[in-house]
């Protein structure tokens, strides 16, 4: 695979770099642990695709949640770039080397862990063998399609317990909800890949997630 980042990735990566954060999604004045994602794209076998994990179900945190590979900044990483690539490598056994970073999105702010979190956008130009290499916090390692995640079929909003909706898509056997799903609804509809879907298909967060994520 080509080293080159694809034009695609870079204009993606000036845009999202540029977008206001989301409401939603804007980290408080002060508090808040810092973290950060590594939100890798790819090139596979139908086309650009995206690494993503399962977190465990045995977790405290998102147990069982879709996710980016990533974690809390530790001291010793020096930011958010180093940290995204250090958890995805404990988590997936990703190799480092074969990522050129990109770019890294504004801070966003996840509220159930009290996290501040820096989206490391990168490109995988030498895919390595991935797996669950920490089964205590990952329970499975997909590489998801892009074609599959702007596929109208794939896509509809979510409506948790308290009444408010997001998006959300339905892809591997996997329902990527919440903080993720966000960070991928935005990042879509910056790319150019993404296609108009039914934003009148509702659902209601199915109760095991609901117990899961209450944890």
């Amino acid at each position: 695979m080509s080293m080159k980042v694809p034009g695609w990735l870079e204009t993606l990566a000036e845009r999202v770099g540029r977008a206001p954060v989301p409401p939603s999604l804007r980290p408080p004045e002060s508090g808040g642990r810092p973290a950060a994602v590594l939100m890798l794209f790819g090139e596979g076998p139908l086309g650009p695709d995206v690494l993503l994990i399962q977190r465990s179900f045995r977790g405290r945190r998102h147990a069982g949640q879709p996710a980016f590979p990533g974690g809390g900044v530790d001291p010793e990483d020096g930011g958010p770039v180093a940290a995204a690539l250090r958890e995805a490598r404990e988590e997936t056994g990703l190799d480092p080397a074969g990522v050129r970073v990109v770019g890294t999105l504004p801070e966003l702010y996840v509220y159930p862990s009290d996290n501040r979190v820096t989206p490391v956008l990168g490109w995988w130009h030498t895919p390595s063998v991935v797996h669950a290499a920490s089964p205590d916090e990952v329970e499975a390692v997909e590489r998801v399609p892009v074609g599959e995640l702007v596929d109208p079929g794939n896509r509809l909003l979510l409506r948790h317990p308290g009444g408010r909706t997001g998006p959300a898509f339905r892809v591997r056997g996997l329902l990527v909800w919440g903080f993720t799903a966000k960070v991928l609804d935005r990042t879509l509809a910056e790319s150019g890949f993404a296609r108009p879907w039914d934003r009148s298909r509702i659902e209601d967060l199915p109760p095991d997630i609901v117990n899961l994520a209450s944890r």
